[in-house]
């Protein structure tokens, strides 16, 4: 099956995700799902406990919700072209996935200028917290303790975690001078910005996910 999006732009979007992704995780796999003109695509790297999610616009409306390979899919991107390779099991998060509609807005988020500048803070105390450990002691164990302590830290007046605007971050969705905005539904928190959002649950994580920071 081929995707037809809406321009080229649509398409150099999708491949810088799916190149961030495969950057973190070689062996990544998407989630699609197509409705109509709208396409989104659902992605997640180790280390980094949220779903990151990009929609494009197609030009052509389509039917589709399959998970596939990451590798794949960047293969077959060619301008305003995509096709949509053959199906593979998907891990654990690609059955926990954030719903589609009933999100609120949820006040007390710092401007993204701002989330900005406490991610670039937080990645440099890691640093240096883990410099700061004798080489003995610098174990997955006491690095994800020092990770969870940092990342788990909430934003503002709300609940959502470091690790959110983190994962932003590193996916290329959070820029300093664009717009950020808190939503939420149920259990899921939502940061959204004019790029692609980050979607965690309030408690207990996705399958199988670590806090350390990459």
């Amino acid at each position: 099956m081929s995707l037809t999006l809406a321009g080229p732009q649509e398409g150099a979007a999708l491949a810088a995700l799916l190149t961030r992704l495969l950057r973190y995780d070689r062996a990544a796999a998407v989630r699609l799902q197509a409705s109509g003109d709208a396409l989104a695509v659902f992605g997640r790297a180790p280390a980094l406990d949220a779903v990151v999610v990009r929609t494009a616009r197609l030009a052509t409306p389509a039917e589709l919700d399959v998970t596939v390979s990451a590798g794949e899919l960047l293969e077959s991107v060619t301008g305003a072209e995509a096709t949509v390779p053959a199906p593979v099991t998907g891990p654990a998060w690609t059955g926990l996935l954030p719903p589609r509609t009933g999100w609120q807005p949820h006040a007390g988020l710092p401007t993204a200028a701002e989330l900005h500048g406490a991610v670039g803070a937080a990645v440099k105390e890691f640093r240096a917290r883990v410099e700061g450990l004798p080489q003995d002691g610098r174990t997955r164990a006491e690095l994800d303790r020092i990770g969870a302590d940092i990342w788990g830290r909430t934003l503002g007046e709300t609940p959502l975690p470091l690790r959110a605007a983190h994962a932003a971050h590193v996916f290329g969705l959070l820029r300093p001078d664009a717009g950020a905005a808190l939503v939420t539904a149920g259990a899921w928190l939502r940061l959204r910005t004019p790029y692609g959002s980050v979607a965690v649950r309030r408690s207990g994580g996705l399958p199988g996910l670590g806090v350390t920071p990459v």
